[in-house]
């Protein structure tokens, strides 16, 4: 059953990972030259299709099948990066912008989609399942409609933030640590890690030839 009393209002945060994650595919339809369609197809569905997995997995109606609100913050983010002119920014530009809006809509998406596993009371493994999900899902299927391997499966720590921030939200949960504050600090901690760990380039270990980490 679903405990209302453990929501923690993330509707900035939330707002925050759609916009991010909306400006990913559009960035990625026109370095990869969709048509118009194709980058709306490709934005809208980064930017949902981790929720929907998400809603599916808990048996829930997707929100954005009745409430328009990520419809019109996305349909906003798309016009305004047009006027921005983004799709005429130098490539090394777009690459910056990309892995910025790419990590802000990671950790949002992990911390709602672990909220949604605390309002189910769920156990430690379903709420990091779910925040999981959310936040790669999107990105998961924004990359395989363009013909690119999901980040997941190779860069740096992308998919071990995702776990870390949920597991983290539930942790502090269980200990009555969970606030607007604390919540937000969380979310500033999981963008600073995925920046970081890409600037860097820190990586897990890979398995080459011979079973050895290369």
């Amino acid at each position: 059953m679903m405990d209302t009393s453990r929501l923690i209002n993330m509707d900035l945060i939330s707002a925050i990972g759609t916009v991010a994650f909306a400006l990913s595919g559009y960035l990625v339809g026109v370095k990869k030259r969709l048509d118009l369609l194709g980058i709306i197809i490709v934005a809208l569905l980064t930017a949902v299709g981790g929720g929907i997995v998400r809603d599916m997995m808990v048996h829930r109606v997707p929100l954005v099948f009745y409430d328009y609100t990520n419809i019109i913050i996305i349909a906003v983010t798309l016009v305004l990066s047009w006027l921005a002119g983004l799709h005429r920014r130098q490539s090394e530009t777009f690459d910056k912008l990309f892995i910025v809006a790419d990590s802000l809509g990671l950790v949002a998406f992990s911390l709602t989609g672990a909220q949604v596993g605390l309002m189910f009371d769920l156990n430690a493994f379903g709420v990091v399942m779910l925040g999981f999900v959310t936040a790669v899902g999107g990105g998961v299927v924004r990359d395989m409609m363009v013909n690119d391997i999901p980040f997941i499966l190779h860069q740096d720590f992308y998919g071990t933030v995702a776990i870390l921030v949920a597991a983290a939200l539930f942790v502090m949960d269980q200990c009555v640590w969970l606030s607007l504050f604390s919540l937000h600090c969380l979310f500033v901690v999981g963008v600073a890690i995925r920046l970081l760990a890409h600037w860097r380039e820190l990586a897990l270990p890979k398995i080459g030839e011979g079973g050895k980490p290369v």
